[in-house]
Parts: structure tokens; sequence; C-alpha cells
């Protein structure tokens, strides 16, 4: 299995009328679940949830893949293409 990083978000059962709005909607709950929360915690809610993802996922070969992106500094070879630039995150 590779890394998937083409935009891959929905909801089972729900219909979107905008190709963004899935990505959009996980935005908004990732702000949501650290609304209120210390430093410390939200780095707590942010190690918690990369572990239950990393399960979820269990491919060690695209966690190794995923890890290498997410350091990378935008620009480094193998960083730049369209799809690893839109995984940046956007500012708010």
């Amino acid at each position: 299995m590779t890394l998937n990083l083409q935009p891959n978000f929905n909801e089972s059962g729900k219909r979107y009328f905008r190709a963004y709005t899935p990505g959009d909607d996980f935005y908004e709950a990732l702000i949501d679940t650290h609304r209120d929360l210390s430093d410390e915690q939200s780095a707590t809610v942010n190690v918690r949830l990369i572990l239950l993802l990393a399960n979820h996922i269990g491919d060690i070969g695209v966690l190794r893949e995923a890890m290498r992106l997410a350091r990378a500094e935008p620009g480094q070879p193998g960083t730049d293409s369209p799809t690893a630039a839109s995984l940046q995150p956007r500012a708010v």
C-alpha cells in the first residue's frame, strides 16, 4: 500500500456538493477538538490522535512515508509535487 496524497475525506452516507467540503469539515472538527485546551492538553490530544490513526492504518511502510513527508520542509526534493503541497497546513 502506498501513501495516498490525493484528497480523500468523506463521511459514509453523506453527499457533498463541493469537493473541498469534507476536508473543511475535518479541519473544523480538528479545531473543535483542541478548543479550550491548554498547550499541554492539546499536545496530548495530538499524540493520542496520531497513535490511534497510525494503528488504524497499520502499514509501517505507509506510516514511514507519512512521517518523512510530514518532517520535510516544503520545497525539498520529493515534497514539491502538487499533491504534497496541498497537504501543507493552511493559515487560519
